[in-house]
């Protein structure tokens, strides 16, 4: 069980950590519409469907990644109170009551969604570039899958929760500023007191 919660975790963070780059062809882009229209007069017809195009991506596919590092938004006002066994009994039903069912309703109403998007080789109607789409329809299905293999893997911490009291913690991988500076304060404070 933990074996495969480690290789969801993983997956999860190799599609997360790839698809994060399209902020920065996102910033590219969009620093170019903006040179290109405001100092060369000369405005693009593609620029917002690409830049939708690419959050839209980033956001789906980082879902997974989020969902395995906790990141997604929860109201634990009292949540965070219970003891871990009691959390993940909580988690448990909610994730046979809600995000499975949604899950599956993502991934095959994105797999018609896409599938009839292919038939046609759906174009952009929001600009006159007609920016080809029916391939970023598929990261609709792409993204569901993730999530649901992200799914079993949460349900298998809420076991080993259950199990032991404890949560069985993701490896830790991306690391905010403010943290890092902290624990080097405390880890120069303690080298100069020893």
């Amino acid at each position: 069980m933990i074996g495969f919660i480690r290789f969801a975790d993983n997956l999860s963070a190799a599609f997360g950590k790839v698809f994060a780059w399209l902020i920065i062809l996102m910033s590219v882009g969009t620093g170019y519409e903006v040179f290109v229209r405001y100092v060369l007069n000369a405005p693009t017809a593609w620029a917002l469907d690409v830049s939708f195009i690419m959050y839209g991506t980033l956001f789906m596919m980082g879902g997974a990644y989020t969902l395995s590092r906790g990141g997604h938004v929860r109201g634990d006002f009292l949540y965070r109170l219970w003891q871990p066994r009691t959390q993940a009994k909580v988690d448990l039903v909610l994730y046979f009551l809600f995000f499975f069912p949604g899950i599956l309703a993502l991934i095959f109403a994105g797999w018609k969604y896409a599938a009839r998007s292919w038939q046609y080789t759906e174009v952009s109607i929001n600009s006159p570039a007609g920016v080809p789409i029916y391939q970023f329809k598929t990261v609709m299905v792409a993204a569901g899958i993730l999530l649901f293999v992200q799914g079993i893997a949460q349900v298998c911490r809420c076991i080993v929760a259950i199990r032991t009291n404890e949560w069985l913690e993701a490896e830790e991988d991306v690391f905010e500023t403010e943290d890092l500076l902290i624990r080097q304060a405390h880890e120069a404070e303690r080298d100069t007191h020893t």
